[in-house]
C-alpha cells in the first residue's frame, strides 16, 4: 500500500440514524417507558456514546475488548479508543514499523459486517485518489478484522470549521468543488460514500479539502442505498448549505448545527441568512432538491456528483477576498503661520554663507622666485637620471637571464572530454519518483515519457486547489536509470502545458539510485512546454531526477504530462 506520514479516524457522528433505530428496538423489547426513551435518544445525540445494537433474530454484538498497547500484527500499537459502537471500535494507533501514527476499525471477525467491511476497504484502498484519506491496510487474522488508515493531525473536521460560524463564499466554493470532484472520480470506478457528513470531511492547513471513510463508514454501519448517486449528491448540497449558512437544511439539531424550523419546508439559504451567495444558493438547492418539487427556478436538479461538479465549474469563479493590510499613518499635518506684515511680500530666508576667501599671500621678490624655480629644475633632472641608470641596469640583467617560454595553452585532454558531443544517451529504465507522498504517480505510464513518441504522455496524479501540487509536497517526477555513469550535457523534455521542471543529478559515486529529492544536485531549473534544461558544465551521472514544481491547470485541478525526454551527452 501507499505510505503516508498521517492518517486520519473516523468518528461516530451525532446524526443518530443507525444508534437512534438501535435504541428504540431495544426500548420496544424491553418494554422501557416512554421518559426512559426519551433520554435515552436526547443522551445518544452525543458524538462516540456507546451503543448496542439488538435486532429481534441476533443477540447484541459486543466490540472486541482491547485495552491501550495491545498490538496488531506486532505492528499497529493501539493508543487511544476514539469510538466503540454497535460491534466495532475505531482507535488512533501507532505504526511501529514506519512510526507514524495511524487510525484503526477493529471488529469481531464473526460480525455480520466483517465481511462487507473488508471488501469496502480493499476497494477504497485500490482508488490511491489523494483527495480521500488512504487504507492503508485491511486484515482479518486471530479472530479480528481490522483496516488501518491515515490519520492527518493537522486536517480539521468540517464539523469544527462551521461551528465558528458561516464560510466565506470563496471557502465554501472550494468546498463543493473539490468534495463534488472527488466524489464523481469515486463514482466512475464504483464506489460511493453514502455516510457523507461533516465530520466524514476534512480541511488540511493549506486548504485541501479530504474525504474520509470512502465505502467504509457504510459498511460498517450496514448503510446501503438503491440510488447510492443521488444519496451522495444530496449530502454534499446539505454540506454546502451548513456551510452557508451554519444551518442544517431539515427541521432536526444535527453535528452542532441547528435544524430549520418544523413546518416551513426547504428554504434556499439565500432566505435563511442574509449576505448568501446568490449562485452557491443555486447550487445547493438544486443538489438538496434531488425529486424537482422544489428545484431550481431556472436550473435542473443536479443528480449525481459529476453534474453537481460541472454545474460548479459552469458558473463564475468566487475569488479569494483581498487580504487586509493596514494603511500607513499619515504624517502630522504642519500648520503654517504668517508674520504680521509678511503676507504678499518676498520671505527672508536665512543668509547663505560663502566661503570667506583668504587674500593672497604677498608677492615674493623677483630672485627668490627665480631661485627656487632652478631648484626645483636641478631636483627634477637629479631624479630622472638616477631612474634612467636603475632601469637600464634592470634590462641588461633580463637580457641575461632570459629563456624563451611556450605560452601556448596546455592541453591536458580533460577538457575535450567534457566538451558536450551532441549525441543522445539511451535509457535503459525509469520510475515515477514521489517520495513526498504516498510514493506512485501512474508508474504504469511510465514508458511513454520516454518512447520517442510524443503523442504517449505520463501524467502525475490529479492535485486540486492550487498548482505546486495542491501544498500538500514539493515537487514529483521521474527518476531516469542511464545503465551506467555516463555525461549528461543537455536534457530536452515536451511537456503538455506550461509546467515547471529542475533537472538533478545523483552523485557520479552513487551505486544505486538515491530515494529523496535532497540526495540529488539541481542542475538547472525551467518553465513551459519544451525545454532544454542545460547544465553549467557537462556532468557524469548515472541517475537523472526530473524533477516537477508546478503544474498546468487540467479541467478543474492541476496535472503534469511529459510528452518526450531526450538526454543528450
Amino acid at each position: 500500500m501507499a505510505e503516508r506520514s498521517t492518517a486520519a479516524v473516523d468518528v461516530a457522528d451525532n446524526s443518530g440514524d443507525d444508534p437512534l433505530t438501535a435504541k428504540a428496538d431495544k426500548a420496544a423489547t424491553d418494554g422501557v417507558a416512554e421518559a426512559k426513551k426519551k433520554a435515552d435518544e436526547s443522551a445518544e445525540a452525543t458524538e462516540n456514546k456507546a451503543v448496542e445494537r439488538q435486532s429481534g433474530e441476533q443477540p447484541s454484538i459486543t466490540a472486541p475488548e482491547l485495552h491501550s498497547g495491545h498490538k496488531l500484527a506486532r505492528r499497529y500499537r493501539l493508543e487511544e479508543c476514539v469510538t466503540r459502537l454497535d460491534g466495532f471500535s475505531s482507535w488512533r494507533a501507532v505504526d511501529e514499523k514506519l512510526r507514524r501514527a495511524v487510525g484503526v476499525h477493529i471488529l469481531p471477525a464473526d460480525h455480520p459486517r466483517g465481511r462487507s467491511v473488508l471488501a469496502a476497504a480493499r476497494s477504497a484502498a485500490l482508488l490511491g485518489d489523494p483527495r480521500f484519506v488512504q487504507v492503508l491496510d485491511a486484515v482479518e487474522e486471530n479472530d479480528l478484522v481490522y483496516v488501518v488508515h491515515e490519520w492527518l493531525p493537522d486536517s480539521t473536521e468540517l464539523t469544527a470549521l462551521l461551528a465558528a460560524g458561516p464560510m466565506e463564499p470563496h471557502d465554501a466554493y472550494q468546498l463543493v468543488s473539490q468534495v463534488s470532484q472527488a466524489m464523481a472520480a469515486a463514482h466512475r470506478e464504483g464506489l460511493s460514500h453514502l455516510r457523507l457528513t461533516p465530520s466524514a470531511v476534512l480541511r488540511s492547513s493549506t486548504g485541501q479539502y479530504r474525504i474520509r471513510g470512502l465505502a467504509v463508514n457504510a459498511a460498517l454501519r450496514g448503510i446501503s442505498a438503491e440510488r447510492p448517486q443521488r444519496t451522495d449528491t444530496e449530502a454534499i448540497g446539505a454540506l454546502l448549505y451548513a456551510a452557508l449558512t451554519q444551518r442544517w437544511p431539515y427541521d432536526s439539531d444535527a453535528y452542532g448545527l441547528s435544524g430549520l424550523p418544523k413546518g416551513v419546508g426547504l428554504l434556499p439559504p439565500d432566505q435563511v441568512r442574509a449576505g448568501v451567495h446568490r449562485g452557491l444558493s443555486e447550487i445547493a438547492m438544486r443538489a438538496l432538491a434531488n425529486d424537482g418539487a422544489t428545484a431550481s427556478r431556472q436550473e435542473p436538479p443536479c443528480t449525481t456528483p459529476d453534474e453537481l461538479a460541472k454545474a460548479v465549474a459552469a458558473m463564475p469563479r468566487i475569488r479569494p477576498p483581498e487580504p487586509e493590510f493596514p494603511l500607513p499613518t499619515p504624517p502630522e499635518y504642519q500648520r503654517t503661520t504668517y508674520q504680521q506684515g509678511t503676507y504678499g511680500r518676498p520671505q527672508q530666508h536665512p543668509a547663505v554663507t560663502q566661503p570667506v576667501v583668504a587674500p593672497p599671500p604677498p608677492l615674493q621678490s623677483r630672485t627668490g622666485k627665480a631661485l627656487k624655480w632652478a631648484v626645483s629644475a636641478l631636483l627634477i633632472a637629479a631624479l630622472g637620471l638616477g631612474s634612467w641608470q636603475i632601469a637600464d641596469r634592470l634590462l641588461d640583467q633580463n637580457k641575461n637571464t632570459e629563456t624563451p617560454q611556450n605560452t601556448q595553452p596546455q592541453n591536458n585532454g580533460d577538457d575535450e572530454k567534457d566538451k558536450p558531443s551532441g549525441k543522445p544517451v539511451a535509457i535503459v529504465g525509469a520510475r515515477d519518483f514521489d517520495p513526498l507522498g504516498d510514493g506512485s504517480e501512474n508508474a504504469r505510464e511510465i514508458q511513454n515519457a520516454y518512447d520517442g513518441d510524443p503523442g504517449t504522455t505520463w501524467s502525475t496524479s490529479n492535485y486540486y486547489g492550487y498548482s505546486n501540487f495542491g501544498r500538500l509536497k514539493d515537487g514529483v517526477g521521474i527518476v531516469l536509470d542511464l545503465g551506467k555513469v555516463q555525461q549528461v550535457a543537455k536534457v530536452e523534455i515536451t511537456f503538455q502545458g506550461k509546467t515547471s521542471v529542475e533537472l538533478r543529478t545523483a552523485p557520479e559515486s552513487a551505486s544505486s539510485e538515491p530515494g529523496q529529492p535532497g540526495d540529488y544536485a539541481t542542475q538547472a531549473s525551467e518553465s513551459g512546454t519544451k525545454v532544454a534544461l542545460t547544465p553549467d558544465k557537462p556532468v557524469k551521472t548515472r541517475y537523472v531526477l526530473v524533477w516537477l514544481t508546478d503544474l498546468p491547470s487540467d479541467g478543474g485541478g492541476y496535472r503534469g504530462q511529459i510528452a518526450d525526454i531526450k538526454i543528450i551527452s
